[in-house]
């Protein structure tokens, strides 16, 4: 009887972490309590080295891995959002092939996506795959 238990805690217990883990994956996270670890960086000279330049009012910079499925469907909405702003730029790269910039702003899952702003700089983060309405919203947050 008391395996029957240990069973049961352990499907609760895994189903909670799972629900919570869908959950906050892909949300977007803003940090208006004070400046982050990176909301200060200028990534301008970061989008020069790979021959990139900021978008007019703001830029999403996504990180990806080449295996990656939530990748592809985070390349798709972020092309979307890029369509529907003006001035909007969606840059994409590629994380094994930039990982001194991966551990610069502490990228640790693919896909990740930076909201940049006009002057490139980090206004806030989704890790996994966003929604498409709360990467509208947090460029509208980046935008003056």
């Amino acid at each position: 009887m008391t395996g029957v238990w240990v069973v049961l805690a352990v499907l609760v217990l895994s189903t909670a972490f799972g629900l919570a883990h869908r959950a906050r994956s892909g949300r977007i996270r803003t940090r208006r309590a004070g400046p982050g670890p990176h909301d200060g960086d200028d990534l301008r000279p970061v989008l020069a080295t790979l021959g990139q330049t900021p978008g007019e009012r703001a830029t999403l910079l996504q990180f990806s891995s080449a295996f990656c499925a939530p990748c592809r469907a985070t390349r798709r909405i972020l092309s979307e959002v890029e369509a529907l702003l003006p001035g909007v730029k969606h840059v994409e790269l590629d994380a094994e092939q930039h990982l001194d910039l991966v551990r610069r702003l502490d990228i640790s899952k693919t896909p990740t996506t930076l909201v940049l702003d006009a002057d490139a700089r980090v206004r806030a983060r989704a890790v996994g795959q966003p929604r498409k309405a709360e990467v509208v919203a947090a460029v509208a947050d980046a935008v003056p």
